[in-house]
């Protein structure tokens, strides 16, 4: 495996679903009888709707985000998890944990054990054709980034952003042991401009302490101003290499932080304030303030 997403680990998925799926599973097929990952923006053609390949891609994703993920933390004594369970923290067997950084190497998880929770965002970032004749060399031909092709890739997608940021909220309001536990949203694509605001103040506001990118290269075009390395208050992040990811997953859980929500008038406010500020030493002035705010 690559260190980040590229072309390869593309390449990595198509060659291994192949041994187990059929190319009308994987590839539409064109009028001309063309296998292609995605409908070219330019094709006139008749169209179809393919879902056989979500439930591989899905998998796939997870697996390769546990394994990057896994890299980042090898020398720290913890374990990625794929598909962790923890009910007190709404992770179900309908809804678990994609990946999550633990203590713990098992999918039942308890809320102290957990310390980072990844949501896993990924699909098939550029088109590819599978030229069946082609037995000798490689069949598999890259035609185009995702400006050149129909689908809405990962963070892309208004659905998968949606989807991302109702779970993670679902998360955050299950108990308050969630309130230490971070949450990021890990994908291999930019962010469309009308989300920039908005997962600034997701961010900003700690609902979700981030919406990773871990494909430094989703666009041919290497200068597009569309592949940002960030949003301007941070909510966005592009990583370009391991080392990159490896430092930023580390600070995540070395920087002990509380999430608070509250909605209370300022009289409210201004007595807990008060009765926080009588502690001797600012740790015990936090802790007695978000005590006293989520009562």
């Amino acid at each position: 495996m690559t260190d980040l997403w590229s072309k390869n680990t593309e390449l990595e998925f198509f060659r291994k679903s192949l041994d187990s799926a059929t190319p009308e599973q994987l590839f539409y097929v064109t009028d001309n009888g063309e296998y292609l990952a995605y409908w070219p923006r330019t094709y006139k053609g008749g169209r179809t709707t393919l879902q056989s390949r979500n439930a591989l891609i899905g998998s796939f994703t997870e697996k390769w985000s546990k394994y990057i993920i896994q890299k980042t933390i090898q020398n720290d004594k913890l374990y990625a998890v794929r598909g962790a369970i923890c009910e007190e923290l709404a992770l179900t067997k309908q809804s678990p944990g994609d990946v999550v950084i633990s203590r713990k190497n098992s999918v039942e998880q308890k809320p102290e054990d957990i310390i980072v929770i990844f949501e896993i965002k990924m699909s098939l970032v550029w088109n590819w054709e599978y030229i069946i004749e082609n037995q000798t060399d490689s069949p598999l031909k890259c035609i185009g980034d995702y400006k050149t092709h129909s689908g809405n890739p990962g963070l892309l997608r208004s659905d998968s952003m949606l989807k991302a940021i109702g779970k993670s909220v679902n998360i955050r309001i299950s108990s308050p042991k969630a309130s230490r536990i971070p949450i990021i949203i890990l994908g291999n694509t930019p962010i469309t401009k009308n989300y920039y605001k908005k997962v600034d103040q997701l961010f900003k506001t700690g609902i979700i302490q981030g919406f990773w990118s871990v494909n430094p290269l989703p666009l041919d075009n290497k200068s597009s101003n569309e592949n940002i390395k960030t949003t301007s208050k941070g909510g966005f992040l592009r990583f370009d290499s391991l080392k990159e990811l490896q430092d930023r997953t580390r600070l995540l859980y070395s920087q002990e932080a509380t999430f608070i929500s509250c909605m209370k008038s300022k009289n409210e406010l201004g007595r807990i304030i008060e009765t926080a500020n009588k502690q001797k030493t600012y740790e015990e002035k936090g802790e007695l303030f978000i005590r006293l705010i989520g009562e």
